[in-house]
Parts: C-alpha cells; sequence; structure tokens
C-alpha cells in the first residue's frame, strides 16, 4: 500500500513536513516514487500567483527542446527555480529539475480564464509528447500557484536529494505520496499525486474498474484525460469532469464512484437527480479497494473512500490547520498538539472536506446527503 500525506493550512509550511509524516509511515511505501503538489505557494512564488508555474524535470536536450517551444510559443520566463541538489547514493539524478514562472502569450494577456486554462494544458501535453520519447523531458503541472516535484526513490532521501530542508519552498497546501509500486513500471507519470486544471487526487489502493472509466473518459473529447500510467489517474480526471466540466457540487464527487444502491437513494432529498446521475455516468463507478485525497481549485482538501473502505484514512486537526493522512502515526507526526478526540476516521459513506485556509473540517454522509 501506499502512504498519503496531506496538510493544509491558513499559515504558510515547508514541505518536509510531509515528507516527516510519510517517514513515519515508511512500512507502507518501497522507495518506488515521491510525489508532491504544493498549492497557494510562498516563498519566492507568494507574488506570482497570476503566472502558470511550469513543473517538471529533463536533461540537457530537453531543456533546450523547452525553451525553444516555449519561446516560440511566447511564452516568457518571469521567474525560474531550481533545486539544489545533493547527491544520494541509490538516486540517479536528472540534470534539470525546474519550476519557471511563465508570463502569458501577448495574444491570451485578455482571455478568460477557461481559455488561459485550455493553452496550459495544451502546452503541457505537448511538452510532454515531445520528451516522452526519449525521456528527455517529464512535465507534471503547468497552472497558475502550483507547483509539482516527482522522483524515484525514499520520500526522505529524496528530500534531502532536493534539499527541501534549506529550501525556499513553502506553500498552504501540499500533498505528498510516498508510492509502493503494484501494477505498473516505475515510472515518474505514475507517480502521485496526478493534476489537470488546477485538480489534483492521490490514491492508496487499486482502480480494478479502471479500463471502463479510462474508456469512457477518454470517449469525453478532452485532451487531458490521456497518459494513465497509473490506473489511479482516473480519479484525478474523474474530478474535473464532475465538478469542472459538467459544473456539479463537489460532494456528487461521492455519488457518481461510489453510488449509492437504488434502495438506498429514496432517502435523500435530491433522490430523482441522484437516480439520473447514477445512470448517467455508471461507467465512473470505481471498483476499490481505494482512499482518495485531493483539492480543488478554491482549495478545498478532501477524503473520500471506495464503498468497501479497505484502506486506511485519518483527517485531524483545528482551526488553521488539518492533515489527512493514511495513518494516525502520520497525523500525531504533522500535527502532535490537536484534540485527539475530534480525529476523524471516514467510513464507507462518508466525504471529509476541510474548506479553503483550513477553517473548519466538514463531514458529509452520503446517505443523508
Amino acid at each position: 500500500m501506499c502512504r498519503l500525506s496531506a496538510i493544509t493550512s491558513s499559515s504558510y509550511f515547508s514541505p518536509m513536513e510531509n515528507i516527516l509524516a510519510l517517514e513515519t509511515m515508511k512500512e507502507g511505501h518501497d522507495g518506488s516514487g515521491m510525489g508532491m503538489v504544493l498549492k497557494d505557494l510562498g516563498g519566492p512564488f507568494k507574488d506570482l500567483k497570476d503566472y502558470p508555474i511550469l513543473s517538471g524535470s529533463c536533461t540537457d536536450r530537453g531543456l533546450d527542446m523547452l525553451d525553444d517551444y516555449m519561446q516560440a510559443a511566447d511564452f516568457q520566463v518571469k521567474y525560474s527555480w531550481e533545486p539544489k541538489i545533493r547527491p544520494i547514493p541509490g538516486i540517479e539524478p536528472r540534470d534539470h529539475y525546474f519550476a519557471r514562472a511563465y508570463q502569458y502569450p501577448e495574444a491570451y494577456q485578455e482571455r478568460d480564464q477557461a481559455e488561459k486554462e485550455d493553452l496550459l494544458l495544451e502546452t503541457r501535453l505537448k511538452l510532454r509528447s515531445m520528451g516522452e520519447r526519449d525521456q528527455s523531458l517529464f512535465v507534471f503541472s503547468f497552472y497558475p500557484d502550483c507547483l509539482t516535484l516527482k522522483e524515484v526513490g525514499d520520500p526522505l532521501q529524496l528530500a534531502d536529494f532536493f534539499g527541501l530542508d534549506n529550501s525556499c519552498l513553502e506553500a498552504r497546501i501540499i500533498l505528498a505520496q510516498g508510492r509502493q509500486n503494484t501494477n505498473y513500471a516505475i515510472c515518474l507519470y505514475a507517480c502521485h499525486p496526478f493534476f489537470i486544471q488546477g485538480y489534483s487526487t492521490m490514491t492508496n489502493g487499486e482502480n480494478t474498474a479502471f479500463v471502463p472509466i479510462r474508456e469512457y473518459l477518454t470517449s469525453r473529447g478532452l485532451p487531458g484525460y490521456t497518459g494513465y500510467n497509473s490506473d489511479s489517474e482516473a480519479f484525478t480526471h474523474i474530478l474535473h469532469f464532475i465538478h469542472r466540466q459538467l459544473r456539479y457540487p463537489l460532494v456528487y464527487y461521492k455519488d457518481v464512484i461510489t453510488p449509492l444502491k437504488d434502495e438506498e437513494i429514496p432517502g435523500r432529498k435530491d433522490a430523482e437527480a441522484l437516480g439520473l446521475l447514477k445512470k448517467s455516468l455508471r461507467p465512473l463507478c470505481i471498483d476499490g479497494p481505494n482512499v482518495v485525497v485531493g483539492f480543488v481549485p478554491d482549495g478545498t482538501v478532501f477524503m473520500v473512500h471506495d464503498s468497501k473502505k479497505l484502506r486506511p484514512g485519518i483527517v485531524g486537526g483545528s482551526e488553521g490547520k488539518y492533515a489527512l493522512m493514511s495513518e494516525m502515526c502520520g497525523l500525531d507526526r504533522a500535527i502532535p498538539q490537536r484534540d485527539r478526540s475530534a480525529d476523524i476516521f471516514p467510513m464507507r459513506y462518508d466525504m471529509v472536506m476541510v474548506t479553503p485556509n483550513a477553517q473548519e473540517v466538514r463531514v458529509w454522509n452520503q446517505l443523508h446527503g
């Protein structure tokens, strides 16, 4: 099983907090990858929130290819960050790890947000395609106020490798996962969390309904629903499809991926809509066991399980800082000073949501709506 470490706070904090929580849950990951998505950035990115940030890694050749493409597309670098790499035995460094804030092309300066987001998605996919054949360029996210790091190795060793203990990086929301490889070859694109247009999720578990979900999503005509080096990437795309494309409330994500039984639906006030939702989006029903942790563009962070509830998950904290973890020891490491009697262990019908700026935690029960 993988291990999940998510923290949301009203103040900026270091990604080392997530890393140390993962270290306490070390038996749940095997060093086959560590991914991290930071949202609502501080440090050198604090005053660059309107500029899209391109995150990835590459060879020297890949960097030349990246620069040539971005220059031709009229993306101008506003700020560039690269970690100071510390050599670590067993971790094969790439030539460059980067997070670059760009100015939008002049032709897009006055476009609406949706058009800008489509441009960023198109650009990320094009760059990914250019680098995939020879693995000269990996691109993980391209979006304002979000930054992604990924590499193969143990999370604590990778923190040392990237120099995160002395790094300027900080954020108000950070998702991190220590990966345990199961069904796929070790690949950076298979490493959680996954990201698309402001939506990100990470998963502990297996998506045994992956094939029909992938077929449905790829039939929607949206270019971002591609890749799928991990079956868990589908959870991010379902979230994006339900919340951004169909504009349904976030809680309907739970209703889509784990629909109620027919005899349970009449107990909801929105029973008629729920029945139609179940019929029309049945191909997106998951088959776990899974626990999914993620965030949406407004800064809401959530945890949800499949109906089997066979993967661990716990949420705790207090106003101003909450953590969503795979295990209690991870929560104890992240927020030791808290009211433990208020800790939440979500069950099969629950969706736990921490509101933006970590103001409060809410438990939405699927049976009662």
